[in-house]
């Protein structure tokens, strides 16, 4: 046993003691059946009401507090989400400092909420719960209590039945029955009180909790939007600037390919053309009409000018058309000497020779003493 001085006070730890064996001595009569038990219907009630109002309560406390982390945890990773996307976003593109300016706006949105639905959620459903342990401790009073009024009036009792009465113990066990009485009474009038108005308060402190957080999440997901269509726009004219950028870049290429095919066309139009040659073969030998013969070809051009004169508009602008060949000389081209037709000897061999000719002037038909496909008998 403990020492006197040292916190615990030996007449009242014995008392303890008594109260205790007192308690559980008439717990088990009470069981047996063969003491009465002190039943109080609507109080027992408000019990089985105060204690699923604390387990419903302290459930409430829990999943906030989880989802309290899981906004912590999203706010983590939208952090590196974000940091993610400026290392990536290089300096040069669109909008970096307006996307930088929105990472931290989202940051400080992400605490501003968790911070809100602490204070506003969750440090109310704190203190709001504080209440039930007591009121608990209190419960479990009363009960005990009970347990000593109803062991009280028990011993008062048997006193007063049994043959040999003792004023002073029937006295003494009176006072003590009305000392039961008196706290037993005075803790379950206050808890029958409470109870009730702990009860009713749950209404509106689930009302408030809620309430709080839908509108802390409502202002916060409306932010969020606004933010989230910044990036959004963000993106959308960084890949505008891309489609733009290539768009320039293969105009560019289209028009530098341009000015290459124009160079090089210039170039081959600047170059003069290659002047025919003179052929591998030539015939080999040239004829000369005799005098008489260019008479005759002067007196058939004659008769041509003389059929064809209904024509001389047609034929000036023939004649126009080839004027870049009026100072050509039929006797410099190129005749096709035809071999001699092998006849019977009575037959005179004949050569022929075919001149192509194109619209000539009537001098100049008159000079050299040919026509068209004329076929000339040597």
């Amino acid at each position: 046993m403990a020492e006197p001085g040292k916190g615990v006070i030996p007449g009242k730890l014995a008392i303890n003691v008594q109260k205790r064996l007192s308690r559980a001595q008439e717990k088990v009569l009470q069981k047996l059946g063969k003491a009465d038990e002190t039943r109080d219907t609507a109080f027992e009630e408000m019990v089985v009401n105060f204690n699923k109002q604390m387990a419903e309560g302290t459930k409430l406390q829990k999943d906030l507090k989880a989802y309290l982390t899981a906004v912590k945890t999203m706010h983590d990773a939208s952090r590196r989400l974000q940091d993610c996307l400026a290392e990536m976003y290089e300096p040069d593109w669109f909008g970096k400092e307006e996307l930088d300016a929105a990472a931290e706006d989202i940051d400080t949105l992400w605490l501003d909420y968790h911070q809100s639905v602490t204070d506003k959620s969750l440090i109310s459903m704190d203190t709001y719960l504080t209440q039930f342990p007591e009121i608990k401790n209190r419960i479990a009073k009363r009960n005990r209590k009970m347990v000593d009024f109803d062991s009280a009036r028990h011993h008062f009792a048997s006193l007063q039945k049994g043959k040999k009465k003792d004023e002073a113990k029937i006295a003494k066990a009176e006072e003590d029955l009305g000392q039961a009485q008196k706290i037993f009474e005075e803790l379950n009038v206050e808890l029958q009180d409470e109870l009730p108005v702990l009860w009713e308060s749950r209404v509106s402190i689930y009302v408030n909790t809620f309430q709080n957080l839908a509108g802390h999440q409502e202002k916060f997901h409306k932010e969020m939007s606004k933010l989230s269509q910044n990036l959004h726009d963000i993106m959308t004219k960084l890949e505008e600037q891309r489609q733009l950028k290539r768009g320039c870049t293969a105009a560019a290429k289209t028009r530098d390919g341009a000015k290459s095919e124009e160079a090089n066309h210039s170039e081959s139009a600047s170059s003069p053309p290659e002047r025919p040659g003179p052929p591998s073969s030539r015939p080999p030998s040239r004829l000369t009409p005799s005098p008489d013969q260019r008479q005759q070809h002067v007196a058939l051009f004659d008769e041509e000018d003389e059929a064809s004169g209904s024509d001389a508009d047609k034929s000036t602008a023939t004649t126009k058309q080839c004027e870049p060949w009026s100072g050509v000389n039929l006797l410099n081209w190129d005749l096709e000497i035809l071999q001699p037709v092998t006849l019977p000897a009575s037959k005179v061999g004949c050569w022929f020779i075919e001149v192509k000719v194109c619209n000539f002037s009537r001098a100049e038909r008159s000079k050299n003493g040919f026509t068209c496909r004329h076929l000339t008998t040597f």
